[in-house]
């Protein structure tokens, strides 16, 4: 029986964990959930408490814990709330795997908490690694944690890698498909809404990440991602679109040969992959029909239209704490963007405006991690009312 922790369970990544462990239940390979968090979806808590037992969840809403607290419906799980009840949970020694599916800033000090205790964590904050992904690194060097990524393209890095060394790898190079406004022209950003960034072509996810993919720094975070993970030089990680969202990644090798993963666009897969590693289990999700597959397309971004990737590429190179700021100012403009007090292209606006105003003369601590975040958080709200 693998003992799992989820933090994020009614969020995209976190519903889609759970729909995993039903489907490993059902093909005997015995999941047990021990912990759930959420922040204020009462309705699918209460659902989800229901149906896995948990031992303990965690609640970040102050009023959402209240409610379940005082809810008609049954609940034998400890009830905890807050940062501090997510910390707890994560001190805890009976569960086996700590599924990190929390967005954003917030995902960071679990991310590093879990290290320090040994914990082995399936990874979908990705902002982890962008914010702090060498400190995080220098952590896991002296910790036993194994750090198991669950975004589809680094994902399908690890299935190319594995039985290889690392050593005889060349060129990371991560698909995108471009999102919602691929065949757009830069002008047009100018006018796309809220509703029409929210529609991804191809993948079910939350708000922020939907944004993320639209002006493509999600992209850019797994570039920085895909650099810490696999500890290879930022100029060897290359992107192109792909708007099938078929190939998920390719890996090249110094002999020229190339690997590549493919599947259908699905993130139960890579996500059951990450909890099941290094096994692989039958599931009953899609299979790719290539009798039914009309092309595979590639093509190369356009930085112009998509600056969001250039960003990312220069905060690595400018190194420090630019990465804390990138990740800061991009999670305060999507927020505005999502209630409509900016538009489209002020998200990358924002962005440049935080960094040109950013000296990175501290240390990669989490202290001034954390401060950083705040004061740049700050930064925006304020030019924005300005």
């Amino acid at each position: 029986m693998k003992r799992i922790a989820v933090l994020g369970s009614t969020g995209s990544i976190g519903r889609n964990t759970l729909e995993v462990i039903r489907n490993l239940n059902r093909n005997d390979y015995p999941v047990s959930v021990e912990y759930l968090t959420a922040n204020s979806n009462v309705k699918l808590l209460l659902e989800q408490i229901a149906e896995f037992m948990p031992k303990a969840v965690c609640i970040f809403d102050k009023t959402a814990f209240e409610s379940v607290k005082s809810s008609s419906v049954s609940v034998r799980s400890e009830l905890l709330c807050g940062s501090d009840g997510v910390l707890e949970i994560i001190k805890r020694d009976d569960y086996d795997l700590l599924v990190n599916a929390l967005v954003g800033f917030t995902g960071l000090v679990p991310t590093i908490e879990a290290i320090k205790l040994q914990r082995d964590i399936a990874l979908a904050n990705k902002e982890s690694l962008v914010i702090a992904g060498g400190l995080i690194n220098e952590m896991l060097k002296s910790s036993c944690s194994n750090l198991i990524p669950i975004d589809s393209e680094h994902s399908a890095i690890l299935q190319c890698i594995r039985g290889e060394s690392l050593n005889k790898v060349k060129k990371l190079t991560l698909t995108a498909s471009g999102g919602p406004f691929l065949n757009y022209s830069k002008e047009q950003l100018n006018d796309v809404t809220v509703e029409q960034a929210l529609k991804h072509p191809n993948w079910k996810m939350g708000n922020k990440i939907t944004i993320d993919s639209a002006t493509l720094m999600n992209k850019g975070f797994e570039i920085i991602e895909g650099k810490w993970l696999f500890d290879i030089d930022i100029e060897n990680i290359d992107v192109v679109m792909h708007p099938q969202s078929v190939i998920h990644s390719f890996v090249e090798f110094t002999d020229g040969s190339v690997k590549a993963q493919l599947g259908v666009p699905d993130m139960r897969i890579p996500i059951q992959y990450a909890l099941t590693y290094p096994d692989r289990v039958a599931s009953d999700f899609p299979r790719l029909d290539f009798g039914t597959l009309k092309e595979l397309t590639f093509i190369k971004p356009d930085f112009d239209k998509f600056e969001c990737i250039k960003l990312a590429y220069d905060v690595m190179k400018m190194g420090g704490t630019y990465p804390v700021v990138l990740n800061a100012s991009n999670e305060s403009a999507v927020d505005l963007f999502l209630k409509k007090k900016i538009k489209f292209p002020d998200i990358v606006s924002l962005i440049k405006n935080a960094l040109d105003n950013h000296n990175s003369n501290g240390e990669i601590e989490l202290e001034n991690i954390i401060e950083i975040d705040k004061q740049v958080r700050e930064f925006v709200s304020s030019t924005v009312l300005l």
